[in-house]
């Protein structure tokens, strides 16, 4: 299993803008078929650039679906968020491999 991180600072003059798109965009790439679902969560470390930072995290079916997001999918969808805040946004992408996964159990 692999999960596609999107780390966002957006600057605190767009922010509620750039939070109600970002709940319309996730379903969006979620409609690609490719990933089976996604995190939406506030990173709560301050930054020193300022704004509010968040992380979403897509959880793809395999290697193979995330290259074909990358293939098919992802200039498409990158490109109107880059149009609609580009110059309030800093965004970075980074793959996890997820090697185990744990929980407790409560009886």
């Amino acid at each position: 299993m692999y999960i596609y991180n999107v780390t966002v600072n957006i600057d605190d003059s767009i922010h509620d803008e750039w939070l109600i798109w970002i709940k319309e965009h996730i379903p969006l790439v979620l409609a690609t078929g490719k990933f089976e679902k996604a995190t939406l969560t506030k990173v709560l470390v301050e930054e020193d650039m300022g704004g509010q930072t968040y992380s979403i995290q897509y959880r793809s079916y395999s290697r193979e679906a995330l290259d074909a997001y990358y293939r098919d999918d992802a200039d498409k969808l990158r490109t109107e968020g880059l149009k609609k805040f580009a110059d309030k946004m800093l965004a970075f992408r980074t793959e996890l491999q997820i090697v185990d996964e744990y929980s407790v159990k409560f009886k």
